[in-house]
């Protein structure tokens, strides 16, 4: 399961099942759960825990020092989840201090070629990272999220759960849950129907959600206006509450 040109530091936990490829090295207190894949040439610095049933393609770096010249060894962490896939020469950095101290990864996240995750992001459940989607330090991403391919996101952002951005989308503000935007820099270009409707989402609910996005970039109405007016509309299971919620939060303002 581990071969023997893997160097392990004495002081990481592997479960017992886990497979370690050839000239892959794993550093000081580093985790690794039940199930996981590591594959060559592979390298995983501390202090990083690594959850169950999780594949690293080869080439990546995962829980290397975060690219802040503020950092100064503190010992700060990574947390990665369960069913992750992250393939060939991702790069996922430790948080900061400053930040949190934190980068975390949550569940059943398919993390794709050349993505680059840094420093004290929070990464929810479920998201498509295309290759060479890039994310700045403290960047927050909620749940069934699309990245484009080479799509680039600026430090401090928000996108809510069900965003899709096109590919070479370049991000400087928060995207609401459900928006598809596009561009350089990227405009909001409509709702993410044909992902909603993918994950079950009903007619009523996609229409709820589609006048919801009216009253935000169509309507000419302040942003506290238009959480007002989407709070008067009837929903069928919650799907508003969740853009509510969302744009009560935002106090950096949302792309526009």
């Amino acid at each position: 399961m581990i071969h023997p040109t893997a160097i392990i530091d004495p002081s990481a936990k592997l479960a017992e099942d886990v497979s370690v490829g050839p000239y892959t090295i794993i550093g000081a207190d580093v985790e690794i759960g039940a199930g996981c894949e590591i594959a060559s040439h592979v390298v995983i610095n501390g202090p990083t825990v690594i959850g169950r049933n999780n594949r690293i393609f080869q080439f990546s770096s995962i829980g290397e020092e975060p690219q802040d010249k503020k950092f100064h060894g503190e010992p700060t962490r990574l947390e990665i989840g369960d069913n992750n896939l992250i393939r060939e020469s991702v790069t996922i950095n430790r948080g900061t201090v400053g930040g949190g101290g934190v980068t975390k990864i949550g569940n059943d996240n398919w993390i794709m070629a050349y993505v680059h995750i840094a420093h004290d992001c929070i990464i929810g459940n479920q998201n498509i990272f295309a290759n060479n989607a890039s994310l700045a330090g403290h960047v927050t991403i909620d749940d069934q999220v699309i990245l484009g391919g080479f799509s680039l996101v600026s430090q401090f952002n928000h996108i809510g759960s069900h965003a899709f951005t096109a590919m070479s989308s370049v991000i400087s503000r928060n995207i609401p849950p459900y928006v598809l935007v596009s561009g350089h820099m990227a405009e909001p270009v409509g709702v993410n129907v044909e992902g909603l409707r993918r994950r079950q989402f009903t007619a009523e609910q996609i229409r709820n959600i589609r006048q919801a996005y009216k009253l935000i970039y169509r309507a000419g109405l302040r942003i506290e206006d238009s959480i007002e007016k989407i709070g008067q509309l009837e929903q069928e299971d919650g799907e508003l509450d969740l853009l509510v919620q969302f744009l009560k939060q935002q106090k950096g303002g949302i792309i526009r």
